[in-house]
């Protein structure tokens, strides 16, 4: 029997903490947060920890309950306007061995009740990162395209973030791929069903939207100098 981890008292949870975002409510509902997010979360990711070799050995799947692959529950709150103490989604990153001291792409897997999905690639890369990535499309944009427009790829992932409005400095204005090379974040999602996220064929799933997403990823290592 194929593993669930995520149940319909997951979604129920993340909704109603959506609705009472305060500690006193938290801090009553504990015990539902261990059972039907925390506990689920950290097995998944300790049975990605045997599936992530096979889609590369440099990312790391790390079933730990602080700094490890789940992320914080708790908001920074520091610089938002948004005070509420809490996020209402699960977020579980697959980073780069070497992604807590540079930036690197990643795997990821949001479920939040309405949106949930698989991401890979680099959100917000820092200037040195980014330039290094325009670089190797602007260079080779033959290889560029190959994994952009990998047909297994494309059928689920479609391309997201933010771009220029304008040409990068440096970069030609009529450059064949001046689109690409607009982009700040080099991100991909594929959307999944709250269905799949609670049946038993979510591991299988998220691994073969990761090994989908081979191309793409190899090619960002590749242009960032990291070891796919």
């Amino acid at each position: 029997m194929a593993e669930r981890y995520f149940s319909k008292q997951t979604f129920t949870f993340l909704s109603a903490l959506a609705e009472h975002n305060e500690r006193a409510w938290f801090e009553q509902h504990q015990q539902e947060y261990e059972d039907f997010v925390r506990t689920p979360a950290l097995d998944f990711i300790s049975d990605m920890s045997d599936e992530m070799p096979a889609i590369s050995r440099h990312f790391l799947a790390q079933p730990k309950k602080v700094g490890g692959s789940l992320m914080r529950i708790y908001r920074d709150t520091r610089f938002s306007r948004d005070k509420t103490p809490y996020k209402t989604n699960i977020g579980i990153q697959f980073r780069h061995e070497v992604g807590k001291d540079i930036h690197a792409p990643g795997y990821y897997l949001h479920i939040e009740p309405g949106e949930c999905f698989v991401g890979i690639g680099l959100w917000h890369p820092d200037a040195d990162a980014l330039f290094k990535i325009r670089e190797a499309i602007a260079q080779k944009g033959d290889e560029w395209l190959a994994a952009r427009d990998d047909k297994t790829f494309r059928k689920q992932f479609t391309l997201e973030g933010d771009s220029l409005a304008n040409a990068p400095r440096g970069f030609a204005k009529d450059h064949p791929l001046v689109e690409d090379l607009k982009r700040k974040d080099f991100i991909c999602l594929a959307p999944l069903s709250e269905a799949l996220v609670t049946s038993g064929k979510l591991r299988e799933q998220v691994v073969e939207r990761f090994r989908q997403a081979a191309p793409y990823m190899r090619f960002l290592c590749k242009a960032l100098e990291l070891r796919f």
